[in-house]
């Protein structure tokens, strides 16, 4: 049976769902919240979504893609080109290559699992800031948002959870 147009159209859609929702948290991750000193601490939406496609649709969160997407959030905060790239990448690859162990876990696990990926990739950019400022930044704002990220995680995994579901289930 050959596919016609339409169907290999709408397979290209679904496909770009993990790329166009971790871009569409890039842009919701912009949003400031009008408290006081929130910008250091906002969680970083974009690793929860980097962190879940990777575990359940590798094959379309390679990468090249989360270096895009990375560099795209670099360009968009205005923040030093490659910081988030970089960490976005390495959490990507950390994250396949312990794809097994996370698809056979429960919830729990997978939430405990990224904890573990935030805690790295928070000192990861905290020491990329502070090497790129020639200076040793305080700890506290990285820890700060690591939490904020940590407890953002289910709710968001929720939502992540239902576009996969509602999009890429063969």
């Amino acid at each position: 049976m050959t596919t016609t147009f339409w169907q290999r159209l709408d397979k290209a859609g679904r496909n770009l769902a993990p790329f166009a929702v971790t871009v569409m948290l890039v842009l919701v991750g912009l949003i400031r919240l009008p408290a006081p000193s929130y910008a250091p601490i906002a969680p970083d939406l974009t690793l929860i979504s980097v962190y879940y496609w990777t575990i359940h649709r590798p094959d379309l969160m390679r990468p090249r893609v989360a270096f895009l997407i990375g560099l795209l959030q670099d360009l968009l905060i205005g923040g030093p080109l490659g910081v988030n790239a970089l960490m976005l990448v390495v959490t990507q690859w950390a994250v396949v290559n312990q794809r097994r162990l996370f698809l056979a876990s429960t919830f729990l696990l997978l939430w405990i699992g990224f904890a573990l990926v935030m805690i790295g990739a928070a000192f990861l950019e905290w020491l990329a800031f502070s090497a790129l400022n020639a200076t040793i930044l305080p700890l506290k704002p990285a820890l700060f948002q690591g939490l904020l990220t940590v407890a953002m995680f289910p709710a968001l995994g929720w939502l992540l959870i239902r576009v996969h579901r509602a999009f890429l289930n063969e």
